[in-house]
């Protein structure tokens, strides 16, 4: 039987994809090239598939009859636990791009990890979402070198994008104190460890994209624990619109 404490982890694993999978499917239709939107919306659909399995294994960890549709439809804002990085706004393609790139390599970071899970149930999600964050990564990885050490507006663009998520970014590695005996079991990740390879790889990819790393140390938080920016209560407005006016409604 899964520890209980094991919940509130699933949250931010499966809630970091269901919100960064919602906005990055804002992009279908408005693509800037066609082969993208076609991307995009593939990546899309694969973090949400991730989200749905994260969540309906939540549910039955937290065994109140919740599945993943009422945890992904019936919660409020406080109630999500996703890194403020996947809330904020589109923006332009850049700004979606070097999101993509920072998280997508936090993910295969973390999901390599997850793999080894003496949880069978979370070691089979990762093994399973781990292929798909490698070409999330690879996709993205090629887009920042492109845009970086493109022309001179593509590589302006890239870097206020970089400059603008670089403080969200530290909280992907901040370990919730609840997740400690978790970690001593091996049932989820230490994320604070995989600080050092994601930096040593985004350093290198920036390089080559003749991008340059923000010198600020001090980074956004609060996320993890329920604390969000305005932007997230207005996407869940929008994606939860339909499942609020029909509450208990079967599709």
């Amino acid at each position: 039987m899964a520890s209980p404490a094991l919940f509130p982890a699933l949250l931010r694993l499966g809630d970091d994809r269901l919100v960064l999978g919602h906005r990055t499917s804002e992009w279908c239709g408005h693509a800037p090239i066609l082969e993208e939107d076609i991307a995009l919306a593939n990546i899309s659909l694969d973090l949400i598939g991730q989200a749905n399995l994260l969540l309906q294994y939540a549910g039955e960890v937290e065994g109140a009859g919740r599945d993943q549709d009422a945890l992904a439809f019936s919660r409020d804002a406080m109630e999500y636990r996703n890194a403020l990085l996947c809330e904020l706004p589109k923006g332009d393609f850049g700004v979606t791009i070097a999101r993509h790139f920072f998280h997508g390599l936090f993910s295969v970071l973390q999901w390599q990890a997850l793999s080894s899970s003496k949880d069978a149930t979370v070691a089979g999600i990762a093994a399973k979402a781990l292929k798909e964050s490698k070409y999330h990564v690879r996709h993205a990885g090629e887009w920042v070198i492109r845009l970086g050490d493109g022309t001179e507006e593509s590589h302006r663009r890239a870097q206020a994008a970089v400059d603008q998520l670089w403080p969200y970014t530290g909280e992907l590695f901040m370990q919730p104190t609840d997740e400690a005996e978790l970690v001593a079991d091996g049932l989820v990740a230490d994320v604070s460890a995989l600080e050092g390879p994601w930096r040593a790889q985004v350093d290198d990819v920036l390089r080559r994209a003749t991008l340059t790393v923000p010198e600020t140390a001090w980074m956004q938080r609060g996320g993890r624990v329920g604390v969000h920016t305005e932007h997230l209560g207005h996407l869940l407005a929008e994606m939860q619109s339909v499942a609020r006016a029909h509450p208990g409604a079967q599709w």
